[in-house]
């Protein structure tokens, strides 16, 4: 196979996003999201956005903050020991988007049926939940070899999965740990489920490099769309085996989404008012992102 290079600047790379997309963001709750990728989402003031996704977090808010979403569609919306995702329940309070509910295990699995090509994922664990009641996609039907009772739940089928490697080479290889953490499996799962796959990786390593660890490449070039450098690229977010969560941060975010005007304030300072992830990381501080990083394995 030809090896063709996929490595783009994050501009490029947010322009591959148009109105009205399905996004699959990858992460966790406060983990791993692609939150430099987020962030020119906004400069680029993309609209009409649907967010489907499985415990997600500040990447949702973010979005929700700065008046991007049209629907999310997910388990969970938090910051875990920082409390409610503010711009979120006040963008659904308000009516701003519209959220449709899955439990932890079906938002999950409607991934499985989009990599599968289903038309939808079958249920047998919702009767007596509220999801039913507050979700008309899911649909009740038999199973025609038992006749037993089953929900069809329909699949993921994102336009767009981003997601936040440790590494990958100019061709769209990407590497990650053997032993994964939650969000890194939830990655892999989303890269395998859509056609167009942007990933935003900490380190860009050689042909080489992919070559003696290819154990650890799993996600091969051929799902890949395009590879963007960026360093400290889940910031405030931690990535597992790079940088914890920068706690002091995620506080300053934490206190301006109590209401609109002060989140514009922080777009003002952190997004909009920079011209990229470069800019950022100086507006943050080296001394400040020095002092979160852990041993890595690569």
């Amino acid at each position: 196979m030809e090896l063709k290079e996929k490595l783009i600047s994050m501009k490029e790379a947010a322009s591959l996003v148009s109105d009205g997309d399905r996004l699959a963001i990858g992460g966790c709750a406060i983990h791993a999201h692609p939150m430099a990728f987020l962030r020119e989402l906004v400069r680029q003031k993309k609209k009409d956005l649907t967010v489907v996704g499985s415990l997600n977090g500040l990447d949702v808010d973010l979005l929700a903050g700065a008046g991007m979403l049209k629907k999310v569609e997910t388990s969970y919306v938090g910051l875990e020991r920082y409390g409610l995702a503010k711009n979120f329940r006040r963008g659904v309070e308000q009516g701003e988007f519209q959220m449709v509910d899955y439990s932890d295990y079906l938002a999950f699995n409607r991934f499985h049926a989009s990599l599968e090509k289903l038309s939808f994922w079958p249920c047998s664990y919702l009767g007596g939940s509220d999801i039913l009641a507050k979700n008309p996609d899911i649909k009740e039907f038999n199973c025609p070899l038992t006749g037993k009772k089953y929900y069809a739940v329909p699949p993921a089928d994102p336009d767009v999965a981003i997601i936040h490697a440790a590494a990958a080479d100019v061709y769209g290889n990407v590497l990650m740990p053997q032993k994964r953490l939650v969000p890194q499996g939830v990655d892999v799962l989303m890269a395998r489920s859509c056609d167009k796959v942007i990933v935003t990786v900490e380190r860009i390593v050689s042909n080489d490099l992919i070559r003696r660890h290819n154990d650890l490449c799993f996600i091969p070039k051929y799902r890949v769309t395009a590879v963007v450098h960026a360093p400290y690229g889940a910031h405030p977010c931690s990535m597992p085996q790079f940088y914890n969560v920068d706690e002091g941060h995620f506080q300053e975010y934490v206190d301006a989404s109590s209401d609109k005007e002060n989140f514009s304030k922080y777009l003002d300072t952190y997004v909009t008012g920079v011209e990229d992830q470069e800019e950022y990381l100086e507006k943050v501080g080296v001394k400040k992102l020095l002092s979160l990083d852990l041993p890595t394995f690569i």
